[in-house]
């Protein structure tokens, strides 16, 4: 019953995405304008914001960004066309100069692609020239009858019919123009009540969730997009200066390239710099200029992704750079150019939805930047998949991208591993012979620890009158884990440790302990074992042994109610401390060390 169910839902999900991606389709033509407008209301947004502020009344803010927004496109649109018309008209000047690079090229390889091109081409045009030449030759066919041509004269007045094919193929982008310009000045004019309106369509009950997902958005987005735009301006500027100083003209022409094309992630750049380098090589007889603009590049490229991104992006915009190229791709498949300028900007809201609606928490999971899977839940994968330099890696990354310390780094990554494998081997997830195998990599992970463990002041154990302390696993070998963990993490200037193993007899216990004159016990239990044992251990050393502290770590419970639970049961069988972390069992360890070094002062001074 609930494999049909699962393969209903399934079903039916595909059938509603089948259903959106046709409507996004086959609605392109609407769509677009408003997905348009909505994209410069959010690069706008901060300018009519910013212009109230200083005390611009609302309309006349609304009506100076959408004038600015306006004549920065029209005027670009102007420039770059008289360029590429000027480009091509001065473009016979420079075929002399192609001719002898291409002649070069063959000096230098005369057996080469291009030979091989050539002499593929020529054949090819001497079979076509053959058979047209012997159709002229054959006779024609007397029952063959020749085409009459056929020629429409139309006496009539001029109609309409001819105007609109003529004129036509322009109304619709200046239709749709006009259709941004009016929608952009309605939703910056109107931007609060159109988010009321969205608000009290998705429910009022949704109230906080709505109110976050708009804020998270309307940041995020309106951020990206002004911090986008600035980036690829300057990167055009610098691009145009550039090839400007360099000797390449219609540098201007190549910065716009460079601007506009940068909204690609990674091949934008790269696309852009074509255009100059093969303009470099017409104009130049040599190579020093193509290579000079490829330099210009690859230095800008450096200076903007390691410098001037990570300095004005900040936290970023929340989407993987990996889904981010997946997007781009599909957008522009979707919709064009335009889904390319768009692609960012709407991947950006779909993560924003996953992240606060239920239904889309999938889309935050695929797109999103954030981490899916948890540190501990990371180090168990790799150690479940025998991969243990990446498991010790990410030890040492925590280490060092963080401010933790290495105990408190295996309270975030080993212990959850340890709470993680137990859960899974009793639920039958993984068998015996895949644990031992969890097992031996973690003991082999904590061994290439093993260095940072130990105190450096090992060797001031000499000087100080020393703590026995014994450990004791309270179950299995996922305890022992935990047991091994805590000997290296202590101090042992200060502590003598000694550990029984697992399979250990109550009464070898017992007598390790008389025969240790052992201060401390400590037993170690990860969660979810039971405390049958832990319980039967603790009474069994409290009635041989009275005044020895007993402390019970309780690994990997986050519940605080369970915790309660377990402090109770174990302090009312004779447990003197219970602990839940690596690091609370050492602090109380330090404490108990302190307390008894100061009772030993203030006996040896009363003395």
């Amino acid at each position: 019953m609930k494999k049909s169910l699962s393969i209903s839902n399934n079903v039916s999900m595909l059938i509603a995405l089948g259903l959106v991606l046709g409507f996004l389709f086959f609605a392109r033509i609407i769509l677009i304008p408003i997905a348009l407008s909505i994209l410069l209301t959010f690069l706008l947004t901060p300018i009519v914001i910013w212009l109230q502020q200083h005390g611009v009344a609302r309309v006349i803010a609304v009506a100076f960004a959408a004038l600015l927004a306006l004549s920065s496109i029209v005027g670009s649109i102007w420039g770059i066309t008289s360029q590429i018309g000027s480009l091509l008209d001065t473009y016979p000047q420079y075929e002399n100069n192609i001719l002898y690079k291409l002649e070069q090229i063959t000096k230098n390889n005369p057996d080469g692609l291009l030979d091989k091109v050539q002499v593929v081409t020529e054949s090819i045009t001497d079979k076509l020239k053959n058979n047209s030449e012997l159709e002229d030759i054959l006779p024609i066919p007397s029952n063959k009858l020749e085409p009459q041509p056929v020629r429409i004269v139309n006496d009539g007045p001029f109609q309409l019919s001819e105007l609109w094919s003529v004129f036509g193929h322009m109304l619709e982008p200046i239709a749709n123009a006009g259709l941004i310009i009016v929608l952009v000045c309605f939703m910056l004019l109107h931007r609060e009540d159109l988010r009321d309106r969205v608000i009290s369509l998705i429910g009022v009950d949704q109230l906080a969730h709505t109110t976050r997902a708009f804020e998270d958005a309307g940041e995020r987005v309106s951020r990206y997009l002004l911090m986008q735009l600035l980036i690829n301006v300057g990167y055009g500027v610098a691009v145009a200066v550039g090839l400007w100083l360099i000797g390449v003209p219609y540098a201007a022409l190549w910065g716009f390239f460079g601007a506009l094309l940068r909204y690609i992630p990674y091949l934008g750049p790269w696309l852009a710099a074509i255009l100059p380098i093969t303009l470099s090589l017409l104009i130049s007889p040599d190579w020093s200029l193509a290579i000079m603009v490829l330099a210009m590049f690859c230095v800008l490229e450096l200076i903007t992704n390691m410098i001037i991104e990570p300095m004005l992006y900040g936290r970023g915009i929340g989407v993987s750079q990996a889904a981010l190229l997946v997007c781009v791709a599909f957008w522009t498949w979707l919709w064009g150019p335009i889904g390319l300028v768009l692609a960012s900007p709407l991947t950006v809201c779909i993560v924003v939805l996953g992240r606060y609606v239920p239904y889309l928490n999938f889309f935050d999971t695929l797109l999103g930047d954030r981490p899916t899977l948890t540190p501990g839940q990371r180090f168990y994968q790799r150690l479940l998949a025998d991969d243990i330099d990446e498991a010790s890696s990410l030890i040492e990354q925590e280490t060092s991208d963080t401010e933790l310390t290495l105990v408190q780094v295996y309270d975030n990554l080993a212990i959850p591993a340890l709470v993680h494998s137990r859960n899974d081997f009793r639920q039958g997830k993984i068998d015996a012979e895949e644990q031992r195998e969890f097992i031996e990599n973690f003991r082999e992970v904590i061994n290439d620890h093993e260095e940072l463990m130990i105190s450096e002041d090992y060797e001031k154990q000499k000087e100080h009158e020393l703590k026995i302390i014994l450990t004791i696993p309270a179950g299995d070998a996922t305890d022992e884990l935990a047991v091994k963990i805590l000997n290296k993490s202590m101090h042992h200037e200060d502590f003598e440790c000694h550990e029984i193993g697992p399979k250990s007899l109550a009464t070898e216990m017992l007598t390790t302990v008389e025969k240790l004159n052992v201060n401390i016990v400590l037993i170690a239990s990860v969660y979810p074992s039971n405390l049958a044992h832990t319980v039967y251990l603790i009474k069994r050393i409290r009635a041989r042994f009275p005044e020895i502290i007993i402390v019970v770590s309780r690994f990997g419970i986050s519940d605080p109610d369970y915790a309660k639970n377990n402090l109770e049961k174990l302090t009312a069988v004779g447990a003197n401390i219970v602990v839940y972390t690596l690091q609370e069992t050492l602090t109380e360890l330090n404490k108990l060390y302190s307390t008894c070094a100061s009772s030993k002062q203030s006996e040896r001074m009363t003395t």
